[in-house]
């Protein structure tokens, strides 16, 4: 839900989640708002602790998560406990996978802050960690119990940063909204000022854009794959850059490199296409790799099954197919 998170004590003690809460953070996070939260909560007869690790996508590991469950072992959190995620993707993904495995799993509540986890990362339940080989590699499927959405934790990012996030909703809007990427076109100035009435609603139009489509498939199986547009080469040039790349980044990059694909083959028309890079720019967003980039790179990627991976291609602006191209 979109609101204030002054109004989270009211939820956690309305929805009976957990007894004790262990917010779940990461550093730059932590120094910003760990104080407050706390504040919050314990002001509200609330007991929560932080615990933190160090930010960014190359701490998104197993070991991460180990440190994590051994510090809430120390501190006593059991399985009447719940965690609260702090934070934007990495920590979500870390936070909902430690959740989803501690004391064979602990409710989570998920607090994005930033415009990616807004929009996208914090909904839909997905969880998990990177592997050497590859992104996301290891992780589980479970819905958080409560999200709370401020877009007052906006004003602390940077503006690289509200354009990664901006990356996530592009693609929404691509895969199934073409009135949400008109809006887009006519507010970016007003989108990436910040400005409320837009911000909130490019975000609702996104986290409805993606709970309608895991409401009906939840584990990937068929509909949740259009959700992938872009990411097979984003997360290939994410671990090329060893995820010093911003995923943002790497999605707006996969999305034109999905967009050529997809003219060539007859599902897109170049004009599209072109509409589409036009506003990715017009965003701040890269559009360009010097490394060219083939099916052969996506071997290692979820998506790949056997002979195939599945391409999420445009077939129009609000519209795209699951295309199944075989390996080489």
């Amino acid at each position: 839900m979109i609101t204030s998170i002054k109004n989270l004590p009211k939820e956690l003690k309305k929805k009976r989640i957990g007894e004790k809460y262990c917010i779940i953070t990461d550093s730059t996070v932590a120094r910003l708002y760990s104080k407050k939260i706390l504040k919050i909560l314990r002001e509200n007869g609330i007991e929560a602790e932080v615990i933190h690790f160090s930010e960014g996508e190359k701490n998104k590991t197993l070991k991460s998560v180990e440190n994590l469950a051994s510090q809430m072992i120390q501190k006593k959190f059991t399985r009447k406990d719940a965690i609260i995620s702090l934070g934007g993707g990495v920590v979500g993904d870390i936070a909902g996978f430690l959740a989803s495995i501690y004391m064979r799993g602990v409710p989570c509540i998920q607090v994005p802050t930033t415009l990616l986890a807004m929009s996208d990362s914090a909904i839909g339940g997905k969880t998990g960690v990177d592997l050497p080989e590859g992104k996301n590699l290891i992780g589980t499927i479970v819905q958080p119990k409560l999200i709370i959405i401020d877009v007052e934790f906006l004003t602390t990012l940077p503006k690289k940063q509200i354009r990664n996030g901006l990356a996530e909703i592009i693609k929404c809007a691509v895969i199934a909204d073409e009135k949400l990427f008109k809006f887009i076109e006519q507010n970016m100035e007003d989108i990436l000022s910040l400005k409320e009435k837009q911000i909130k609603h490019i975000i609702k139009r996104a986290v409805v854009i993606k709970t309608e489509i895991v409401e009906k498939d939840e584990k990937e199986k068929n509909l949740r794959m259009i959700l992938n547009y872009g990411h097979s080469f984003g997360h290939v040039l994410e671990k090329l850059s060893e995820y010093t790349l911003l995923h943002g980044h790497a999605i707006s990059i996969g999305m034109v490199l999905a967009n050529k694909i997809a003219v060539e083959k007859g599902f897109l028309k170049k004009p599209d296409a072109e509409r589409i890079k036009n506003l990715l720019i017009k965003a701040g967003l890269p559009v360009s790799t010097m490394k060219k980039l083939t099916i052969n790179d996506l071997q290692n990627d979820k998506k790949t099954e056997k002979a195939h991976i599945n391409l999420i291609l445009p077939t129009g602006i609000g519209s795209v197919v699951i295309h199944k191209e075989k390996c080489p």
